[in-house]
């Protein structure tokens, strides 16, 4: 169980392989820049259609040239340095493990501990898990302009900006405790989002209060949580501090108190009431004698001019309807020192204001001290029963009889624990991304996959696996493996399948908890179903050793045995589930051993689900070049048919456009990236349930796919003492 951390084991190899490659990239990037000046995308097109003598056009005329006599120059040198790099490679790792220390805040406020994020205590109720799979063709850039994308290193560091800015956004949750009282409006709730703080919870569930789901009665039991801020906010703008008469800072109205009436001239609080917690209740707006004795709160200021006649499920100040939760991790502090050499000047820390994707949502601002919250745990899932109403940007929908939630989202969920990405092929673009991740994930496993003629075939790969993930908790075991069946122009990309497995808590019994994870690409000629459901056999036979050989102790020590608490697929399979030429792969062994959320059975999807392969040729359209259009067009039926690859259809031309069809489509596209979990192998009572499943739309204009993300809960089936 050792992790690479270097690609060679031996400095000298190191140097050698720097020394090589510094022969051979004058003649890779001039080949790559000839190329690329040779096919346009769609945009390029655009341009130089409405201005032909543009700039952009004389460039082209004059570069195309001088990289044709450089690239020329450089070939000797280039030969040179393949014949020290090429024997180098059969010595290579087959992988980089690197690790990014938490940053103080993460660590004092519990998200990190000495391992990492969440390693603590493994709570008796469970935890969930946020998994996201993408595939971002960082080709290089001559070929990733055939799938109509340039600008492989721009688009690699806004990737990785895009999905730390998603992930990192504050989530907002409202839990009500009445199963049936759901209708949280969103003018009360925008009416206290200024006032609120931010805490470092991840996924954090405010614990049980004394609450009643009635009117309030006189005899109640004292408050001793804040309905707005979880146990531990020691600096809550509405509990003033012990010995205070009130507070001169409302939390709803920031500028002047005089006329709130939270806080009226002589209040001094009241035992019952959750704003005043001493003296008198008398004169508490909050609770009248009408309330009190079961007439309402038609005073509360936020129940509005008096007509409430019940405890509204719209105050977020009356904890026997609602109580509120605010989770975000903090911003790193570090973050500028972080990134040198590819910071711009004037770029906001972190990349958020300064990204062309700042999203309304994740600049929004929340008032309050930078004081830490003390939390206890993360992650956590309460065991009592609650609704939960999640405040995202996107429309949360359930179909029938489904258990989750599902929605077209335009950011990436908020506290992603594990990413697992795919087409990460181009060297700097690797490097790139990983800077960025890292802002995010402490763990990452990148530059996946074998060069040259070792591992495979005895086809010379020009390309790694472009696999490549990343993970909030510690990763302590991984493994690699190349397909060796890859056939045309996929035989010269290392394909395969990267296995790894976690830490994500310790029992109380001192037993690992730990979690498995499978990021894989498969075969993309259409063609050779064969060829897929080889893979997958491979996939299956590779996944059950690595899981028998990580679970195996250090010879001479005794330890316990591992709980596991999931197993993960995730990454670009390239069938979909609707097609008739995929029949073939959509009836593998590997969907009675996992469970696809969005399949009801071989070629039939739920009706919710969404393709995730995009058109290439309306990639730079305007009403899909950002998140939020490209999620109302995805919401849309026709605008479905004009964005997204569908199966291929008998009275369709093979070559025929995508854009402006009117012939048939069967489903709602080609859904070939998949997320599948298995509850094979978890412990007798432990139960896998999912919260929710997201098709993303964050990475509008600089992929032709669409994300996909599952939040996983994993219950233990036992109660908290």
């Amino acid at each position: 169980m050792v992790l690479h951390i270097t690609p060679y084991s031996s400095a000298c190899l190191h140097f050698l392989d720097g020394l090589s490659w510094s022969l051979v990239f004058p003649c890779y990037w001039l080949l790559d820049r000839l190329l690329a000046s040779c096919v346009a995308t769609s945009l390029e097109k655009r341009q130089r259609s409405q201005d032909p003598c543009s700039f952009l056009t004389v460039c082209v005329l004059i570069s195309a040239p001088l990289y044709l006599l450089l690239l020329l120059a450089s070939l000797p040198f280039a030969l040179l340095g393949f014949i020290i790099w090429a024997p180098l490679q059969a010595v290579r790792q087959p992988y980089l493990y690197t690790y990014r220390r938490p940053d103080k805040n993460q660590a004092e406020q519990g998200q990190a501990g000495p391992g990492g994020v969440g390693t603590g205590e493994w709570r008796p109720q469970g935890r969930s898990f946020c998994f996201a799979s993408a595939n971002v063709c960082l080709l290089p850039d001559s070929l990733a302009r055939f799938n109509n994308l340039s600008d492989t290193h721009r688009r690699a560091r806004e990737v990785g900006k895009r999905i730390r800015n998603g992930a990192s956004r504050p989530q907002i949750k409202i839990y009500i405790d009445s199963p049936t009282n759901t209708s949280i409006s969103a003018a009360s709730f925008s009416s206290l989002a200024t006032g609120f703080r931010r805490t470092s919870s991840l996924d954090q569930r405010p614990e049980q209060t004394h609450t009643t789901n009635g009117p309030a009665d006189g005899e109640t039991e004292p408050l001793t949580e804040c309905p707005i801020h979880p146990s531990g906010a020691i600096d809550c703008p509405v509990h003033p501090p012990a010995g205070d008469q009130g507070s001169s800072e409302c939390p709803l109205h920031s500028d002047t108190t005089a006329d709130c009436p939270l806080h009226s001239a002589g209040t001094n609080g009241s035992s019952d009431c959750p704003v005043h917690t001493s003296g008198e209740a008398s004169d508490c707006p909050m609770h009248s004698t009408g309330a009190q004795n079961g007439q309402g709160h038609h005073d509360c200021p936020m129940h509005g001019d008096g007509t409430q006649v019940k405890p509204s499920p719209d105050c977020p100040l009356h904890t026997s309807g609602v109580q509120i939760s605010i989770s975000a991790p903090e911003p790193d502090p570090q973050e500028d020192e972080a990134e040198t050499g590819n910071h711009r000047p004037g770029e906001q820390a972190g990349g958020d204001t300064g990204s062309m994707t700042a999203s309304r949502e994740s600049l929004a601002r929340y008032h309050g001290s930078d004081g830490g919250v003390g939390i206890s745990s993360n992650n956590t899932l309460s065991h009592v029963p609650r609704t939960s109403i999640f405040k995202r940007p996107g429309r949360k929908r359930r179909h029938g009889d489904e258990t989750f939630d599902h929605e077209i989202s335009a950011f990436f969920p908020a506290n992603l624990d594990f990413l697992a990405l795919q087409e990460v092929f181009d060297h700097g673009s690797t490097t790139r991304l990983r800077r960025q991740l890292h802002r995010y994930f402490p763990y990452v496993l990148s530059d996946v996959g074998r060069y040259g003629w070792k591992g495979c075939c005895s086809r010379f790969k020009f390309l790694n696996s472009g696999l490549m993930l990343a993970s909030r908790y510690p990763i302590l075991d991984a493994r690699y493996e190349c397909y060796p069946n890859g056939r045309g122009e996929d035989a010269l990309a290392a394909k395969g399948a990267l296995f790894a497995k976690v830490h994500v808590g310790t029992s109380h019994q001192e037993q690992r908890v730990v979690g498995y994870l499978t990021c894989t690409h498969l075969h993309a000629i259409e063609v050779d179903a064969s060829v897929r459901c080889e893979q997958l056999d491979w996939l299956l036979q590779w996944g059950a050793e690595f899981r028998q050989s990580s679970s195996q102790p250090p010879e001479g020590e005794k330890v316990l045995e591992d709980l596991v608490a999931f197993d993960v697929i995730l990454g670009d399979l390239n069938f979909d589930n609707c097609s008739s030429e995929d029949k073939l792969e959509q009836q593998h062994a590997l969907f009675t051993q996992y469970k696809d959320p969005c399949r009801l059975g071989p070629g039939e999807d739920k009706p919710w689900a969404l393709g995730t392969l995009l058109d290439p040729s309306g990639l730079y359209d305007d009403e899909v070049s950002s998140p939020e259009s490209l999620q109302k067009v995805m919401e849309n039926e026709e605008g479905r048919k004009e964005y997204l690859v569908f199966p291929p259809s008998k009275s369709q031309c093979p070559a025929s456009s995508q854009k402006g069809r009117k012939i048939p489509l069967k489903g709602n596209g080609r859904r070939i990236d998949y997320i599948l979990y298995s509850d094979e192998g978890l412990q007798p009572d432990w139960k896998l349930e999912i919260e929710e499943f997201s098709f993303v739309t964050q990475l509008a204009g600089i992929t032709d796919h669409l994300s996909v993300a599952m939040r996983l809960a994993v219950s233990t089936g036992e109660e908290e003492p």
